[in-house]
């Protein structure tokens, strides 16, 4: 079965020739501004492994951005979403009431690590969808409008979410942006300013925080402050639970909202279900949890979940859509969590993410273009600069490596606000040969691509 295979290019070339008649209808078709590097047409997938129209078979360490935790085509979840359609394939919420909706709601308040003791959710399509939905709350809520958010952050492109989002190069030409959004420094301890340690640093950044009230809008203008706790495309920086303390402190002392964007970091993928559960595990959490991805294993779906006493505050009409809770995403979600817990994927996500931290922290003796190596259970970031001393980003050796790998069958993608991150996402499912092959062609591409340079 393809799950259980190996990559293995069979045409002499990538693209190969139906999968390059197919790029062509793309670029005729499809705006160039949706870019892709990849030489691949999906004929079919399964577990961590997917096939080209051409034959060829890739192990896949993107898994849709984030998107396929459970893998592609989880025989289950098929079957779930077939017994739906079976019976219907939509009912708007604001219309009719569907038992998944409601079953789904009360599965995600019971395992997200949000403050209160009363907690609901409610469903959008996108983590985007679910950002905005975070910050209407929270503004409702509070009778707030300022929101602070931090540097290296992602959260979406709707136009507030791209006011949200740090990286600019995802916002051009899109302003003017919302109003009262500030933003404060995220602790990227790789990057702290220069001959800090630690300890000095985790100060620093709380001292620029606390500037925002002083410089930019005053406390009680504030109604949220919305973070990753591992920042997905700022580069797989993990939020310090040191640093996530001190930020609650400041919110619980002025009222302020917490808000976790969980979109790429939930289901698992950290080695909780939640990354927001080793805050618990400290003694903290957020108000709000926004989450998406791998939420329904590829059918497209977003939650919020937090306490009645805050949802309560928004009035009718202002939250909703047409297609959040679709019937068949809801099916598929269920089906998704259920599998995850039967079979731990949480425990599965810890031992890859021993094993990628293990080799790649090894690697260093060999290539010195290995700056940094971090993140949380299987959600590793491997960060490549041209120099271990200066620390100076190098996006075009990532770009060599991603462009090497996939010719040898492993797809890869990059992150981090200078493009230098090499991101692991493989899905939870992928089996021990597969890693251990895909840990090979990765060594191979960064030396093939460090003598290219």
């Amino acid at each position: 079965m393809l799950k259980d295979e190996l990559p293995e290019i069979k045409t002499k070339t990538l693209p190969g020739p139906k999968a390059a008649a197919i790029l062509q209808r793309r670029a005729r078709a499809v705006p160039a501004a949706i870019s892709c590097i990849y030489p691949v047409v999906i004929d079919r997938g399964e577990g961590a492994m997917l096939e080209d129209v051409d034959g060829n078979r890739f192990l896949d360490w993107v898994g849709g951005v984030g998107v396929l935790n459970i893998g592609y085509s989880r025989p289950e979840v098929v079957q779930a979403v077939k017994r739906q359609a079976d019976r219907y394939f939509h009912g708007m919420f604001n219309i009719v009431t569907h038992e998944g909706y409601v079953a789904l709601a009360e599965k995600l308040s019971a395992l997200a690590p949000v403050t209160g003791r009363s907690h609901q959710a409610y469903f959008t399509n996108s983590g985007a969808e679910a950002d905005e939905n975070a910050v209407k709350i929270a503004k409702a809520y509070t009778k707030r409008s300022g929101i602070i958010c931090f540097s290296g952050a992602f959260h979406g492109r709707t136009n507030l979410t791209m006011a949200l989002t740090s990286k600019k190069a995802y916002a051009i030409d899109m302003g003017p942006f919302p109003d009262g959004i500030y933003r404060a420094p995220y602790p990227y301890l790789y990057r702290k300013p220069t001959g800090m340690t630690d300890d000095q640093a985790y100060d620093y950044y709380i001292e620029q925080l606390k500037l925002i009230f002083e410089q930019c809008a005053p406390a009680r203008d504030i109604a949220a402050m919305i973070l990753e706790p591992l920042q997905g495309e700022g580069g797989f920086v993990p939020a310090p639970i040191r640093w996530v303390k001190a930020v609650r402190k400041i919110c619980d002392e002025n009222g302020i909202l917490l808000i976790a964007d969980e979109v790429q970091s939930g289901f698992c993928r950290t080695g909780r279900m939640f990354a927001s559960d080793y805050w618990d595990e400290a003694g903290i959490r957020p108000d709000i949890l926004t989450t998406a991805k791998s939420i329904a294993g590829g059918v497209p779906l977003s939650a919020i979940v937090a306490d009645k006493t805050i949802l309560d505050r928004v009035a009718p009409g202002v939250i909703g859509g047409t297609f959040g809770g679709n019937a068949l995403a809801c099916a598929a979600a269920l089906k998704v969590i259920e599998v995850m817990e039967q079979e731990d994927f949480a425990g599965r996500a810890r031992t890859i993410g021993e094993k990628i931290r293990r080799t790649y922290t090894s690697w260093k003796d060999r290539f010195p273009v290995i700056g940094d190596v971090r993140g949380l259970g299987a959600m590793i970031g491997l960060e490549l600069v041209t120099d271990r001393t200066g620390r100076t980003p190098d996006p075009q050796l990532v770009t060599r490596v991603i462009r090497e790998a996939v010719q040898n069958g492993l797809i890869l993608e990059s992150a981090g606000v200078y493009g230098n991150v090499i991101r692991f996402l493989a899905p939870l499912v992928i089996t021990d040969e597969q890693l251990d092959c895909g840990l090979r062609i990765l060594e191979s591409a960064i030396a093939k691509s460090i003598r290219q340079n």
